[in-house]
């Protein structure tokens, strides 16, 4: 996409402090710096073994023994921990500061964990089942995030975003920032489906769909802010 968002006008009603999406930033951020102390070929076997590998799970692909540190179906969650390079972390935790303090807000903090990772995980089986053979790890939170955002349509559709649209400074609706967002993966996603391209749209479209979908599940009453009775 050629703007990323800054900032939106939505203030936190209910919590004071958005623990979990701050904390999964940091987590991120924090095996961020592990993956990039590690010399090149180990931090591909730990993506291998870390990471979420269609083939591995829905498929007949099987990793040698010295590469497995956690059951298949594990992978699903520490694969959202998970990313490439800076760029990588920098456009997912950029997108889960913004909009999933409010997200938050609206579920409360369990709630919302629960949430989170459940989307990822429903992302990345959207991918996995695309390409159920791939033995091309999937990593990173942007399918969490994607879950994020599909909530975030239906809660705050007509809070402003603002953008930076190439270099210039821009406010857009949020159903007009997101929308066209999911526009863009759909597009890209039939466009390449079936194929091990380096970005996973499929785990975008699959995530939003989860976000929509278990929003009315997840919604609740957080505790409100305490104060001077």
């Amino acid at each position: 996409m050629p703007f990323m968002p800054i900032h939106d006008d939505n203030e936190r009603t209910r919590i004071e402090t958005p623990v979990v999406t701050w904390g999964a930033i940091l987590v991120c951020a924090v095996v961020f710096m592990w993956q990039a102390g590690l010399p090149e070929a180990e931090e591909y076997h730990r993506l291998l073994a870390l990471g979420f590998v269609p083939g591995r799970l829905l498929g007949p692909l099987q990793l040698h023994p010295d590469l497995v540190i956690l059951p298949a179906p594990l992978s699903l969650v520490t694969t959202q921990f998970l990313h490439g390079d800076f760029a990588h972390l920098l456009g997912n935790m950029a997108y889960l500061y913004i909009f999933g303090d409010n997200v938050e807000d609206a579920m409360g903090h369990l709630r919302f964990a629960v949430f989170f990772l459940l989307c990822g995980i429903l992302a990345a089986l959207a991918h996995g089942l695309t390409e159920p053979s791939s033995a091309v790890p999937l990593i990173g939170a942007s399918g969490a995030i994607s879950g994020i955002l599909g909530a975030y349509l239906v809660l705050k559709p007509r809070a402003r975003i603002l953008v930076l649209l190439f270099v210039a400074p821009l406010r857009l609706p949020a159903w007009m920032l997101v929308v066209g967002w999911f526009a863009v993966q759909c597009f890209f996603g039939l466009s390449t489906f079936g194929t091990d391209g380096p970005v996973a749209y499929w785990a975008h479209i699959g995530g939003f769909a989860a976000g929509i979908a278990l929003l009315p599940l997840f919604r609740g009453v957080a505790p409100r802010r305490g104060g001077a009775g």
